[in-house]
């Protein structure tokens, strides 16, 4: 791989210290592979990579890859209000972002956690957090390596932060990207992995159970309870206390590799448009996620809700029929477009109202193994409210809860045994300029205490049926497994 070299970094002025203002830029080589990058990166602390792994026409076209943040903003299951964590943010992230550049230029990174919704709505406590992960933990980081794979164009940022004043700041910028240049040669093979520990298990886990697949993958539920928990679901809905509930089962296998290397298999087998990797410290996330929860820029809101899955069989004239048949599924769409909805009501909240429109709905869109039914919907942010309060009204995303959303939520903590984690959170970013994007955190798997954690679960509805319901997690943990082992 060819690193650019300090020379690089502005070719009118070789002493790039006193170069233009902040951020320095330097060009990555077009034949860069992200793949030796990130091995290159993934020792240092709190190792980010957005992987738009599967670029799409509307979708993934930008990876971007940072490490060795500034400073950690994280949240513990006591503090009242994480999210007013970031608002001191706010001044740095309403800076004019560098024209020409892909979106994320340094700022803020990682993982809103799904019990981050407890500090937003009363929702109860779960029963078991036995594999505890932050409920907020993102990093401000002052420098990013930034892809657009359209343009096939790539580029070290470094914007000098924290300092202010512009010399100071262009010192420090220069430094670190110096610094950059010497992780990128180093040799890959040279440097230590995040540790991996063997399976613990402690008198605070939750009870764990053998399940049909594997014997070594085991569920938060015993052998018939999560059947009688879809019948409870489906009991509330019937009562009127919902429409929808997405409910889903943890399960747990020994981690054998470390969460690198289950990264590197899963999007190589199951590449997706809004994949990524964090590392968090003592705990991991890997995702191959299909979904965007929100991008924002500047103060214009984008939502893109899936609800409705159908699989793809490697036969064309086959998969066309399974796209139409979901196409003209009652059951899905009304799902999605009840997703749909809930959105609509969240970004009601803090965008003008004539600004919220429903750009796309029940739109089939396909990737590495499924097809699905995928919806979009826009808003424009008020001028009193700012990106924290966009996350206030809407997080997490309504496709993963289930509708109305506090109901569902309320119902999801009274039913499932285990707290969710980072998954059915959300990864992203949030950068300067005003723009941001994040995911939804499904085919997601938590690597923590020598356990892979991957819950799988699904929308129910008054039609669901118990058995097919418990199935369909079944197929799904099958392919989690097929993509990280």
């Amino acid at each position: 791989m060819v690193i650019p070299t300090p020379a690089d970094l502005h070719p009118a002025t070789p002493d790039f210290t006193s170069a233009g203002d902040c951020p320095l830029v330097a060009p990555l080589p077009p034949q860069t592979d992200l793949r030796e990058v990130f091995l290159r990166l993934c020792h240092l602390p709190h190792c980010l990579w957005l992987d738009s792994a599967k670029p799409m026409p509307d979708l993934g076209r930008y990876s971007f890859l940072t490490a060795d943040p500034i400073e950690i903003v994280s949240a513990t299951d006591d503090d009242a209000d994480p999210l007013a964590k970031l608002q001191k943010f706010i001044p740095l992230l309403s800076q004019a972002a560098a024209p020409g550049l892909p979106p994320f230029q340094g700022g803020l990174a990682g993982v809103l956690g799904y019990e981050l919704g407890r500090t937003l709505e009363p929702i109860p406590a779960p029963r078991f957090n036995d594999l505890p992960t932050p409920p907020l933990c993102v990093g401000l980081y002052d420098w990013t390596i930034a892809v657009d794979h359209q343009q096939n164009r790539g580029w070290i940022i470094s914007q000098g932060w924290p300092e202010t004043d512009p010399d100071r700041r262009r010192v420090v910028a220069a430094r670190r990207m110096q610094q950059i240049q010497w992780w990128l040669g180093c040799t890959p093979t040279a440097m230590p992995r995040p540790p991996r520990s063997a399976p613990r298990a402690h008198d605070a886990m939750a009870p764990q159970f053998r399940t049909p697949i594997d014997p070594s993958l085991t569920s938060n539920f015993a052998p018939g309870e999560f059947r009688t928990a879809v019948g409870d679901v489906i009991d509330y809905i019937r009562r009127g206390d919902a429409f929808q509930v997405n409910l889903a089962q943890r399960l747990l296998y020994p981690d054998q590799h470390g969460a690198v290397a289950a990264y590197l298999r899963m999007r190589s087998r199951n590449a997706a448009p809004f994949a990524g990797y964090f590392d968090g410290g003592d705990w991991q996330v890997v995702s191959a996620s299909p979904e965007r929860f929100l991008q924002i820029d500047d103060r214009f809101v984008e939502t893109r809700p899936i609800k409705g899955t159908c699989p793809r069989t490697g036969d064309a004239a086959v998969d066309q029929q399974l796209g139409a048949q979901l196409l003209s599924s009652l059951k899905d769409r009304a799902e999605n477009v009840m997703i749909v909805d809930l959105m609509r009501n969240d970004l009601s909240r803090v965008c003008n109202d004539d600004s919220i429109d429903v750009a796309g709905l029940c739109e089939l869109e396909q990737y590495e193994c499924v097809q699905h039914l995928v919806s979009r919907v826009h808003g424009t942010l008020r001028d009193d409210v700012d990106v924290v309060d966009l996350l206030r009204a809407s997080f997490p995303g309504g496709s993963i809860t289930g509708a109305p959303k506090v109901r569902a939520m309320q119902i999801i903590a009274e039913l499932e045994p285990t707290a969710r984690g980072p998954y059915c959170g959300s990864l992203g970013y949030l950068s300067t300029g005003g723009r941001g994007d994040l995911n939804i955190l499904i085919r997601t798997v938590t690597c923590r205490d020598g356990w892979l954690q991957m819950p799988v679960g699904g929308g129910i509805t008054s039609r669901s049926k118990p058995d097919q319901e418990e199935q369909e997690t079944w197929d799904k943990a099958e392919g989690m497994l097929r993509a990280v082992l």
